[in-house]
């Protein structure tokens, strides 16, 4: 994910560990070292999530 994401809403198709896909909605508030740290839009909880595992991402268009 490209740095110039932080603070951005984005969208991303990711891949757990176990190999279980979502798509999910975060904020991202960091990346460092391989790991991005997002607050999941749905949830409202922090999240950490490993670049790796990162299908596709793409930035939220606000509607006006």
């Amino acid at each position: 994910m490209p740095v110039k994401y932080l603070g951005w809403l984005v969208e991303i198709i990711y891949q757990d560990q176990s190999g279980k896909i979502t798509k999910r909605r975060i904020q991202v508030k960091s990346i460092r070292s391989g790991l991005i740290k997002a607050d999941d839009l749905l949830s409202g909880q922090p999240r950490t999530f490993r670049e790796t595992g990162l299908l596709a991402c793409h930035p939220i268009k606000e509607s006006a």
